[in-house]
């Protein structure tokens, strides 16, 4: 009771949970409080759902797998055969004191309100100086990061913010989507020769780790702002590669509402993102220029990325998880608005894909969510479609299926000459969904020209309550040659 009351205190709608003995007491005290369980398949799956909530809504996520309540431990920790004499009653007293002392204050009546967060921000100093700089730039670029969308800023206070200011923006992790599907100042390709020529670069939230080619990639005439909570994380790699002009440890979205409002009236230069939205536009169409390429076999996995991305509906949230085929679906696929691109980070961590939609479907009820599995992440959450149909949270998943590791892969056998461990098998993924209380479906080479339809179909049948998984089996491309994995 105690810890669902706090939980109900901190505004906590939903406890994800892979059900224990040892739980069960917390589980059915916030269920009677109107909590809303939702039990998954695998306790993983839990953690990752409950990370989605903490991302598109404000929730503190603590775990609960090792908390025993009372009179578990008390049962436990009883003596039922104590030694005889004088030892006997010194172990009894020991035991018992120590139980007292573990649960010592938990019955009384505690302030369960949520404690204040000390979160750093920018001093007016700092800001200042910023301003000045970025005031006196001709080719300014902003490289926006996955904490940049952390509370409290709204982030459509931060998109309002970028626009304002006019700088093209480099969009990463789950900043993917902030300036929304089509922003004049919104730069997807072409990231390394842009910062060839910048000659102000702000870092907000963005890690010089090996993303930047750990701060190499950054133009040594540049001057460089860097804004990050972290301290560690604000100055990884900084006096080897690169230096920071200016190092903030503060809040990105707070800074840039600062900056923004300190340079009111002026303007980037519009002839510098329109070059780089050129470069852009040249770049994207040399890529859809290779979706229309045959493969070897089955389907071109560009041409299935941009076909989701034309027909899916402008609410969707876009959940990432996998290794080659996500890879390409970052450069594809256009998040419709800020907070729709759920990925699970720099370090590409597999298997967040049933956990994540689960979270968003819960959040965000009323939105198209879709995952982007490749076919060897897709084994760890597949089992998660009986969890979307028994808590009524249906989502769409396109699988790459291309019957390999491909990330590995790609360079694993030009350095080492071997496949080994990377081979999979074109499975029929579509009926593992259908076992699983949802609808699958296998598309093929000789479906292509019902690409489209097929798509438009599951949207349909999702509206209708279905998870749906379409197993789309996909050739290899060298799209993203050269990509690290190795």
């Amino acid at each position: 009771e105690s810890v669902a009351e706090v939980l109900r205190a901190h505004n906590v709608k939903y406890v994800f949970t892979l059900v224990g003995g040892h739980i069960s007491p917390i589980l059915v005290a916030c269920e009677k409080l109107g909590i809303r369980i939702v039990d998954t398949r695998h306790e993983a799956t839990a953690v990752f759902a409950a990370d989605a909530v903490a991302r598109l809504s404000v929730f503190i996520e603590f775990p609960i797998d090792t908390l025993y309540p009372f009179h578990l431990v008390s049962k436990e920790f009883g003596v039922k055969n104590p030694p005889k004499g004088l030892m006997g009653k010194v172990v009894t007293w020991y035991l018992e004191n120590h139980l007292t002392n573990l649960f010592a204050g938990a019955w009384e009546t505690r302030d369960v309100s949520p404690l204040p967060v000390d979160i750093p921000h920018a001093t007016d100093d700092q800001v200042q100086k910023c301003i000045e700089l970025v005031s006196r730039a001709k080719k300014p670029v902003i490289l926006l990061g996955s904490q940049a969308t952390l509370p409290p800023t709204p982030v459509e206070d931060i998109r309002k913010a970028l626009e304002l200011l006019g700088i093209p923006c480099f969009l990463g992790g789950m900043s993917r989507g902030m300036l929304g599907k089509d922003s004049p100042i919104h730069i997807r390709q072409n990231r390394r020769d842009a910062l060839k020529e910048a000659d102000v670069v702000l870092l907000a939230g963005t890690v010089c780790d090996f993303r930047l080619s750990y701060g190499r990639v950054l133009n040594r005439r540049s001057k460089v702002i860097a804004v990050n909570r972290d301290k560690t994380q604000l100055l990884k790699n900084s006096d080897m590669f690169w230096k920071p002009t200016v190092a903030i440890q503060g809040d990105a979205g707070s800074f840039l509402l600062q900056l923004s409002k300190g340079l009111k009236g002026h303007k980037c230069p519009e002839e510098w993102p329109q070059s780089l939205k050129a470069g852009d536009e040249t770049k994207e169409n040399a890529n859809r220029a290779k979706a229309v390429e045959k493969t070897d076999r089955h389907l071109n996995p560009l041409k299935v990325l941009h076909c989701v991305d034309e027909l899916m509906a402008e609410d969707s949230i876009i959940v990432a998880d996998g290794g080659d085929f996500v890879g390409s679906a970052a450069y594809i696929m256009r998040p419709r608005g800020p907070l729709r691109w759920l990925d699970p980070g720099a370090f590409g961590t597999l298997g967040v894909g049933g956990g994540f939609a689960l979270g968003a479907k819960l959040c965000r009820p009323e939105s198209e969510v879709w995952i982007v599995y490749g076919d060897g992440s897709l084994g760890y959450s597949v089992a998660e479609f009986d969890t979307f149909t028994r808590h009524k949270t249906p989502v769409i998943a396109v699988v790459g299926n291309d019957a390999c590791w491909s990330q590995i892969s790609r360079e694993q056998v030009p350095i080492l000459g071997s496949n080994v461990a990377c081979g999979l098998a074109f499975l029929d993924y579509h009926i593992v969904a259908d076992g699983y209380g949802g609808k699958g479906c296998l598309i093929g080479r000789e479906d292509e020209d019902r690409l489209s339809e097929i798509i438009k179909s599951a949207q349909r049948e999702c509206r209708e309550g279905k998870a749906m998984l379409l197993n789309v089996l996909i050739g290899k491309t060298d799209f993203r040659e050269g990509s690290i994995s190795v």
